[in-house]
């Protein structure tokens, strides 16, 4: 069972966390589910980037980027090498380490 830490984000989870996943399961559904609040205004449908993160630890574990994200990606605040879009993401077997970016290209942030 691969474990899921999540860095320390001032925002949404300042302590950051320690997710039990189970591979196959959605990085952004998991994070939703643990009470992390990370943003995904298209309703997990990979129309936008407000879900984006940084996988700093298991990144080739992760499903293969398709066009649709990679596209998207490149609209992100803070892309990298290693960032995806939480909605696109289904946990592989490693561990993994993610940060979410401080920002997100939201102008507006719904309560």
């Amino acid at each position: 069972m691969p474990i899921i830490k999540i860095l320390p984000h001032e925002d949404i989870c300042p302590k950051g966390l320690e997710i039990n996943a189970k591979a196959g399961e959605n990085i952004c559904q998991m994070l939703l589910d643990n009470n992390i609040d990370i943003e995904h205004a298209c309703d997990m449908s990979c129309a936008c980037t407000t879900c984006h993160i940084i996988v700093r630890k298991g990144f080739q574990s992760l499903n293969e980027i398709k066009e649709q994200e990679e596209d998207l990606l490149d609209m992100a605040w803070g892309l990298t090498s290693l960032s995806r879009l939480s909605c696109q993401v289904i946990v592989g077997t490693d561990d993994l380490v993610v940060e979410i970016p401080k920002y997100t290209i939201n102008h507006a942030k719904e309560n």
